[in-house]
């Protein structure tokens, strides 16, 4: 630490120094080390401008002549102005809108942590020039490190992953996002084709053209009912198959938890294609089995009748069910472990019935603590994409739907415009909504749990 005197000046003074030239505050402030380290980051960003670009040229033109963070804004702005075309000589060189785009949206995020840094710079050159009025002490550069270590240590720690999602994980999303408000299709497609901005227009599109109107209302409909009675049932199931293992009447409980735990601990999509082979209506075994009992006339459609499209659906939620009560039967076992026998033993001295125990002391124990993987598990089978697909690929067809069948779910309607037919701004339309949707349905049930107001 180190105190001088000197005569007292305005902070803005540095700091306006460091918002012309990074690190001139600090310089003002004496600490070179410090306005070293600002001034080489400007010096960064002014190297590579220049490296990447050709700013010593006549007639400069942004689209040849721009360097990193000048191009990529233009092209994220612009997505380009000249499509390739086919000539005698091949194919000429353009502009690739989804190209520009992603390393638009990369330059804004680089220039993002650039301008955090910017002010940072003028906030340090500010405080450090108001501290020094108010008690005539300047950190030394090695004290200032030191007091950013203890102070920051939790983020400086969390910066390097921090950095790392940006661009792994928020990237793509804002790709996604921003797709949404183009005109990106299999009939616009770069790069013999440009992608322009268009707006809101996709979300006009679907909420005034009918069939995507009723397409999204049908498949929504379907994936809120599809997503309720799928968590609903495997919760309920899987409670009730605990309590009975935790009965003290039955016996090799081990051995009863260890056969109904198996379709967990098989791979779904393996159960799956087992599944859509044996309720296959042209050779499926259960179809067979039902014709020879006498049960039924004919072979059963169970997932490609469109005349019943019900049947598909129910069918799903009773294979899922199988699937997914056995996480909740381990779950509810775990937390029926740490409930206290004596509340049970005074429950039966006042009386209380089995089912009364039940009622009023496991289930509301089991909810209290499941709640927020129930809510988890709610927005799991929201977006459960592989019963739909791998069972029934969202059939049976529907003629009254736009690219999606009777049992598709938001997410492989999604999965179908985007891979199926290409229609990649309606896909990032959906996308958007879903999570929407499923985040406000979710943080509005999370926040009414008892579990997260006690956190």
């Amino acid at each position: 630490m180190v105190v001088n005197e000197q005569k007292k000046v305005t902070p803005l003074i540095p700091g306006i120094a460091s918002a012309i030239i990074w690190g001139l505050g600090q310089l003002f402030n004496k600490q070179y080390v410090k306005a070293l380290f600002f001034f080489l980051l400007q010096m960064v960003v002014v190297i590579v401008e220049c490296l990447t670009g050709n700013y010593f040229v006549d007639n400069f033109v942004i689209r040849s002549d721009g360097g990193f963070f000048v191009k990529g804004i233009w092209g994220l702005i612009t997505l380009g102005t000249q499509p390739r075309k086919m000539s005698l000589v091949g194919v000429t060189e353009g502009d690739h809108s989804i190209i520009l785009m992603i390393k638009g949206i990369i330059v804004v995020m680089v220039a993002l942590i650039f301008v955090a840094i910017y002010i940072w710079n003028i906030r340090d050159a500010y405080k450090t020039c108001k501290l020094y009025n108010e008690s005539n002490v300047r950190l030394s550069t090695k004290a200032y490190i030191r007091e950013l270590w203890e102070s920051m240590f939790h983020y400086i720690i969390l910066l390097p992953s921090g950095i790392l999602l940006m661009f792994l994980s928020i990237m793509p999303i804002i790709f996604s996002a921003l797709t949404a408000f183009t005109n990106y299709t299999k009939t616009n497609m770069p790069p013999t084709h440009l992608v322009d901005w268009v707006g809101l227009d996709n979300f006009k599109n679907l909420i005034n053209i009918p069939i995507w109107t009723k397409t999204f209302f049908g498949v929504f409909g379907w994936t809120l009912i599809w997503a309720v009675i799928a968590t609903v049932t495997c919760f309920f199931f899987g409670l009730i198959q605990a309590v009975i293992l935790n009965s003290k009447r039955i016996k090799f409980k081990k051995l009863w938890r260890g056969i109904y735990i198996l379709p967990w601990a098989i791979p779904s999509m393996v159960s799956l294609l087992v599944f859509r082979t044996m309720f296959n209506g042209q050779f499926g075994p259960v179809s067979q089995l039902l014709l020879d009992l006498g049960i039924t006339s004919e072979r059963v459609a169970w997932f490609s009748d469109p005349t019943n499209p019900n049947l598909a659906r129910i069918t799903l939620l009773v294979i899922n069910l199988w699937l997914g009560f056995p996480y909740f039967m381990a779950l509810m076992t775990g937390i029926m472990t740490g409930i206290s026998d004596d509340l049970y033993e005074a429950a039966k001295i006042d009386g209380a019935t089995p089912f009364d125990e039940f009622k009023s002391i496991t289930l509301p124990i089991v909810l209290n603590a499941a709640s927020p993987l129930l809510i988890m598990s709610f927005a799991s089978n929201f977006n459960n994409f592989n019963v739909i697909y791998f069972l029934t690929d969202g059939g049976p067809t529907n003629v009254n739907y736009q690219f999606a069948g009777s049992t598709d779910i938001l997410i492989t309607w999604v999965y179908k415009l985007t891979l199926d037919n290409q229609l990649y701004n309606m896909a990032s339309v959906m996308s958007i909504l879903i999570f929407i949707l499923i985040g406000s349905i979710s943080l509005w049930n999370l926040r009414r749990t008892k579990g997260f107001k006690e956190d």
